[in-house]
């Protein structure tokens, strides 16, 4: 686990254990058992996320998301720079419910790849996608397309095509611009299909 989550997840259960206390002083049963779900369901997403994240230690692959709902139905998205098989979804499938007690609590558990057309969510989808051509749309509303050619934690950037009338030209001319983009300042990032 990463530095920051542990912060925030030592932040969490501090501000949850004061509202808990708040709430058994004043007996308010409602509040107690809501406070009690919060932490119980981020402290499931967190087992999951860890149990997920030992056995891919010795792979390629890596966690695009993991989803734990109040209603119990765990959701692992996986990716690779390959792309991930039936069959290893279903090994990390079989690996987590032997490490799960159904009969503690039932839960549903769907294991996927993170498929073509959804938005990209960690920095290994941007380096796999390098080379390729993606569409992003920024949180003010602006959409460009291009070629996706460099991405690192802080941000990726883009190659694209503008048609440009230069002085004295009749003819609009095809030019290349790279545009770099944070990720806080985008809304969503797509490999583009294509179809010719």
């Amino acid at each position: 686990m990463k530095s920051f989550q542990w912060v925030f997840f030592i932040f969490v259960c501090l501000t949850l254990r004061k509202e808990l206390t708040t709430c058994i002083s004043r007996k308010n049963v409602y509040l107690c058992g809501l406070f009690y779900k919060i932490v119980r369901r981020m402290i499931e997403q967190y087992v999951i996320y860890n149990l997920v994240e030992s056995y891919l230690l010795q792979t390629e692959i890596f966690i695009v998301n993991v989803i734990v709902t109040p209603d119990h139905r765990i959701v692992i998205e996986i990716d690779s720079k390959q792309g991930v098989t039936i069959d290893e979804c279903a090994q990390l499938s079989q690996f987590i419910e032997s490490n799960l007690d159904r009969e503690k609590e039932d839960f549903e558990l769907e294991v996927g790849s993170a498929g073509l057309s959804s938005p990209f969510k960690v920095l290994q989808q941007y380096e796999k996608y390098i080379g390729s051509e993606v569409e992003v749309v920024t949180k003010k509303g602006d959409k460009f397309s291009g070629v996706l050619n460099a991405a690192d934690p802080e941000k990726f950037a883009i190659t694209i095509q503008e048609k440009i009338k230069e002085e004295g030209a009749k003819r609009k001319k095809n030019v290349e611009r790279t545009v770099q983009f944070t990720y806080e300042e985008v809304k969503k990032t797509n490999y583009l299909i294509r179809f010719k």
